[in-house]
């Protein structure tokens, strides 16, 4: 970490990372989308008039606003502005719909709720009235407008919770995740420690900003003071023109995003970047298989880092771009300092600044720290000598087949390998012999070979797999589920699916 970003991490509150920034670099851009750019004295300037025009519509410190609202400018505009008035702020996936969205409006108990109305060809204005939603007001791409004049003066202390996020909640009702400025602040911080940006580098944000790791972007943004692309629908080949028009020299998102920009490559004639001036993929939110890692330094011939967090936790761990190609290929990084990581029974544990204070639920944060004040992750692990951490898989992922654990993540990555496999998810089954059955979920590239249950075990046999780990079932899907924040396979689906086949 440089000394300006290192001494604007000690930042207290957003507020005052982005004024502190707004003072060093005014005019240096930071948000691009399209055609627009507004530089870093103008996100506060407008922040700011934001801010009086929500404080004259009754918000207050302390007071909850709820936002379901697209990856714009505007939107970052808006969540800056209720940084600056000290609201707390509970931002929703702009995917959901009446049950999630409902869920996260009743128990935050929102006072203001702002939506971008009809988006995508669905009306969110008319679903917030229909969930009784309360103080509803349009964000797209017009704000609430006053005279910063009017205005208190801006948080002065960055422990207080004043966001509440929500976990993906697919298999039961989401639970609202507490974080403060200063937790986010460090997660920023510990993405930009591991990626060591400059101010001449140009970041992407192609997933939804209302996710957890919007701003952890956007504080490693304020930062290290380069701009971020904002991309409002992320679909390939679509948004290679924003890429390459702005020349984005560091993207990603997650493993899925990195399959993507993959394939891209792989269409360009004659060998061509699809991205000439990238030179940096990087993501987290989902397992990276090595091979992912290999085919995408080989093809595209630029470096990818991945990491490792959660709503809970913006930024555990997060691989550097000198670290070895080893842990690159097989890990997920190193902890920042401050970062504590204790493996308890197999179990990843965590204590340190970018926790989280804990779930709107009181039983539910009781149930996820241990004695020491660790949080229970749920995911499996172990450290290395050099302290990198390698994942293992997910407690509630271990196969138990006829009282054998089975790695789904071990299995996952051997069939990555495989030509005839585009993306694989592994399973457990109901078996009333085994207790549970193996079963492989393949995506098959175009043009790939018909795959058979024979050939893939075969296969995964050649690869030195034990016997009782091999897949007794196979099945072929057009394509795999998934999540529209990160792109993560939902697996539940999947066993939904095929538990009676």
């Amino acid at each position: 970490m440089n000394d300006t970003a290192y001494a604007l991490s000690s930042s207290r509150t957003l507020w005052d990372l982005l004024a502190r920034r707004a003072d060093l670099t005014p005019d240096r851009p930071v948000l691009l989308q399209d055609e627009r750019s507004v530089s870093f004295g103008e996100l506060r300037a407008r922040a700011e008039r934001v801010a009086a025009g929500l404080y004259d519509l009754g918000v207050r410190p302390g007071t909850v606003v709820a936002w379901q609202l697209p990856t714009r400018v505007e939107t970052a505009l808006l969540s800056f502005a209720l940084a600056r008035v000290g609201a707390v702020q509970s931002p929703v996936i702009p995917f959901y719909r009446d049950r999630e969205v409902g869920f996260a409006l009743r128990e935050s108990k929102a006072e203001f709720f702002a939506v971008p109305g009809v988006w995508r060809g669905f009306d969110h204005t008319e679903m917030a009235r229909r969930l009784g939603a309360k103080g509803i007001f349009e964000a797209y791409d017009t704000l609430p407008d006053g005279d910063p004049a009017v205005l208190p003066p801006p948080p002065s202390e960055g422990t207080s919770v004043r966001w509440i996020y929500w976990t993906s909640g697919t298999t039961s009702d989401p639970k609202g995740v507490l974080h403060t400025d200063r937790s986010l602040i460090a997660g920023g911080s510990c993405l930009g420690h591991a990626l060591r940006p400059t101010s001449a580098d140009v970041g992407s944000i192609a997933f939804p900003y209302a996710h957890i790791g919007g701003p952890d972007y956007m504080v490693m943004v304020l930062l290290y003071g380069f701009p971020a692309v904002l991309f409002e629908q992320f679909a390939l080949p679509d948004a290679l023109e924003g890429y390459r028009r702005h020349g984005v020299t560091i993207a990603g998102g997650s493993t899925a995003f990195y399959s993507m920009f993959l394939a891209e490559q792989r269409r360009q004639p004659d060998g061509a970047k699809a991205v000439p001036s990238l030179r940096l993929l990087a993501g987290g939110g989902a397992p990276k298989p090595p091979e992912v890692y290999h085919a995408v330094v080989r093809e595209m011939g630029v470096q990818l880092t991945h990491g490792y967090g959660m709503t809970e936790v913006p930024m555990i761990t997060m691989g550097a771009p000198d670290d070895t190609t080893e842990n690159l290929a097989t890990t997920e990084g190193r902890p920042p300092e401050g970062m504590e990581i204790r493996i308890v029974e197999g179990e990843v544990r965590l204590r340190g600044e970018a926790v989280c204070r804990g779930y709107l639920d009181p039983a539910q944060t009781a149930a996820a720290f241990d004695e020491d004040g660790f949080l229970r992750t749920g995911d499996l692990g172990h450290l290395t000598g050099s302290g990198h951490l390698v994942l293992t898989g997910r407690l509630k992922d271990v196969i138990i087949r006829k009282g054998e654990n089975v790695s789904a993540k071990e299995i996952e990555d051997l069939l990555h390998r495989h030509p005839a496999v585009g993306d694989v998810a592994v399973i457990g089954l109901p078996d009333p012999e085994r207790g549970e059955r193996v079963c492989a979920v393949v995506e098959q590239p175009a043009g790939a070979q018909k795959l058979t249950l024979e050939a893939l075990t075969s296969y995964l046999r050649g690869e030195g797999l034990s016997t009782h780990k091999l897949p007794e079932q196979l099945e072929v899907v057009d394509a795999l589920p998934r999540n529209e924040t990160l792109r993560k396979v939902l697996k539940y689906k999947l066993r939904e699916r095929f538990s009676g086949a």
